[in-house]
């Protein structure tokens, strides 16, 4: 089992950061001075993956154009001896071989995922969510993927949450068998915290394989009217063994305004030239806070 493609669903509304998300894909929202997407296509080509689709949907052409070349920008920069700021903007348009497809209808994730099974073409595949980042040593797909190329089985990225949280994520129960490794037992899609099987929850990462299409096919519109993943993945696990990895890095859900204002923050400071200047901006308006 190699996994050499990867699918990032990014077809979404992002309705929990409106209005800025009615003109601008979530996805597209920056953290400090580049998009969420471009942190996620750059941990897949990290973990090795050469070939990524896209699902994109209505008004996400802006995806398209940030990963393409801009010949008139990196002309404009070049006359000018910006020889910095041409560099970076070359190696965007060249990271990976990116393809899209569109998802026509905002079905859910799992509908998300079956418009990429031609574009799979029976290859097991990563999935990256497209407004989870998660900054770590080694890859957080690529953690998934040495599981499931060893286990030649699919593999869910998991963390660990608070119980009152448990009703936002789909939620695994298994048995663990490793360091921050489980055979998982049972899924189950946004329970109550009173009716979950743990407070391990399923995160933007997984690797599958290609029967989960004919699983997804099979599943019913679930909560929402839409086609859940964790759904199907719970009719697959009657018939195959699958793994969940704790994921060993920190994740940002910049699909939330706190998240999305925590990542900003955070990164900034990982950026040696901006360090200093936002750690006396945050000291400055947290004495403007406590003066009143």
């Amino acid at each position: 089992m190699k996994v050499r493609k990867a699918v990032i669903p990014a077809a979404g509304l992002g309705t929990r950061m409106l209005p800025i998300t009615k003109s601008m894909p979530k996805e597209m929202l920056p953290i400090v001075d580049r998009p969420v997407i471009h942190y996620v296509v750059e941990e897949a080509i990290k973990a090795g993956i050469d070939d990524i689709l896209i699902i994109t949907g209505k008004g996400k052409r802006a995806i398209e154009d940030y990963f393409d070349r801009s010949f008139e920008l990196e002309y404009y920069l070049r006359e000018r001896g910006k020889t910095n700021e041409l560099k970076q903007i070359e190696e965007i348009g060249e990271m990976v071989d990116i393809h899209y497809v569109r998802q026509k209808k905002p079905l859910g994730l799992g509908d998300a995922i079956l418009h990429a099974e031609k574009h799979v073409n029976g290859e097991p595949f990563a999935v990256l969510l497209g407004d989870d980042i998660i900054i770590s040593d080694k890859p957080a797909i690529g953690q998934l993927i040495e599981v499931a190329e060893r286990r030649d089985s699919p593999v869910l990225g998991v963390e660990h949450v608070p119980q009152e949280l448990v009703s936002k994520y789909g939620i695994m129960g298994g048995e663990k068998i490793g360091n921050d490794l489980y055979r998982i037992k049972t899924l189950v899609e946004k329970p109550a915290p009173e009716e979950a099987p743990s407070n391990i929850a399923i995160i933007g990462r997984y690797v599958l394989t290609p029967d989960v299409f004919d699983a997804l096919r099979e599943t019913p519109p679930g909560k929402g009217g839409e086609i859940q993943l964790t759904d199907a993945l719970r009719t697959l696990l009657n018939e195959r063994e699958m793994f969940a990895r704790r994921v060993a890095g920190k994740r940002y859900d910049v699909g939330s305004r706190a998240g999305f204002i925590r990542a900003n923050l955070e990164l900034s400071l990982t950026r040696e030239e901006l360090r200093d200047e936002v750690i006396k901006l945050m000291e400055s308006i947290l004495r403007e806070v406590r003066d009143g």
